[in-house]
């Protein structure tokens, strides 16, 4: 049963992704990014990471997708272009989708028979805060800085330049007008 609802939610988690590249609306794409989260915490709540599990669930499908989705908004992002696509994008990336099912196909079958005992592997939150917040801080806080520094440059992206008149209204003129 363990291994059967691996397996389930690791299709969800395929579908969801390849739903998200196949998407042509980023709100569409980003609701599908929030599927393809969600079924990983599951994975990882499978593996018996129950923190790991739940701090997928509050950070990134939580946070993270609603930051995404305030910035898609304030982008007002609206249809996007087809284009034709890259010949060398099919050329390698047929031959590598083929190499990746197969070592997937090949890891799936092979390994199994191990299993994790829910709440078997190392990592309390007591454990994982305190880490966090002593030997990670640094990464911790650059991380969140990085986040910010790209929410701002999306603000400063969507916003429009203001537009001076030119005319004889303005008291502007193109040096044209005599």
């Amino acid at each position: 049963m363990h291994l059967a609802l691996f397996l389930v939610f690791g299709i969800v988690c395929v579908a969801g992704a390849v739903n998200l590249l196949i998407q042509s609306h980023p709100i569409q794409s980003a609701l599908s990014l929030i599927v393809v989260m969600a079924s990983l915490a599951v994975e990882y709540l499978l593996l018996g990471a129950e923190f790991v599990a739940a701090v997928q669930v509050i950070v990134y499908a939580g946070a993270i997708m609603v930051l995404f989705v305030f910035v898609i908004m304030l982008l007002n992002a609206g249809e996007e272009e087809r284009s034709q696509g890259s010949h060398i994008a099919l050329l390698l990336g047929l031959p590598s989708l083929l190499l990746v099912g197969v070592l997937l196909a090949w890891s799936v079958t092979h390994h199994a028979t191990d299993s994790v005992r829910v709440g078997s592997l190392y990592g309390d939150p007591r454990t994982i805060g305190k880490l966090l917040f002593t030997q990670y801080l640094l990464p911790f806080e650059i991380t969140s800085l990085l986040i910010l520094i790209a929410i701002m440059g999306a603000v400063v992206l969507a916003s429009k330049p203001e537009v001076t008149p030119v005319g004889p209204a303005s008291g502007l003129t193109t040096g044209k007008e005599k």
